[in-house]
Formats: structure tokens, sequence, C-alpha cells
């Protein structure tokens, strides 16, 4: 899906690591939502209160997910998160990301 329709989005920036990371949140009618940001090259860590699925629009990132071994990925390619779970990423080229929860 490259667009969505009759969604509300907030206007307010989520902004992480000075800057480094951004995203907007997507409301959608049936209360689900989602994120769509932008990071840039560097290595950082998140943690999830919800399941989440990221699906990686453009860039080239490693991404180590609880217990796993680092995977390099990139444009196309996607990962989940468990809930209450911490994850690291680092980050090579300017990445572009949608995130679902649920």
């Amino acid at each position: 899906m490259s667009s969505f329709s009759n969604v509300t989005v907030t206007k307010n920036a989520n902004i992480y690591f000075d800057g480094k990371v951004t995203s907007r949140t997507v409301h959608f009618p049936d209360g689900t939502r989602k994120t769509l940001g932008i990071m840039l090259p560097g290595d950082y860590e998140f943690g999830t209160d919800c399941h989440e699925l990221m699906e990686i629009l453009s860039g080239d990132l490693e991404i180590q997910l609880p217990g796993e071994e680092w995977k390099k990925i990139g444009g196309g390619d996607s990962f989940e998160v468990p809930a209450n779970a911490k994850f690291k990423l680092k980050i090579a080229a300017v990445t572009d990301y949608c995130c679902s929860y649920s």
C-alpha cells in the first residue's frame, strides 16, 4: 500500500535522538495507528509497548532483535518486534519507514 485514505494525521512530530529520528502518527477510522518516519545514520535502541511491524520503505540498516544476531535489511524488507521488548538499529543510510502497531 503506497498511500492511506480517510485518515487523521497528528501534526506534531515525534522526535527522538536529538532529531535524528522523526515520525508522524497516522490514525485510522478503526482505531489503529501507524507512524511514518525518517531515521538518519546512527546507532539507536528502541523499546516497544505493543507489537510492532516495521516496514522499511528505503534505506540501509542492521537490526538486532531480542536474543538474535545482527541482520542487514533494506528497502522493501520488514521485521516484527514483540510487545515490551527492546531492539537495536544501526542506520547506514537515510531510512524511510512505516511502523504499524497492534
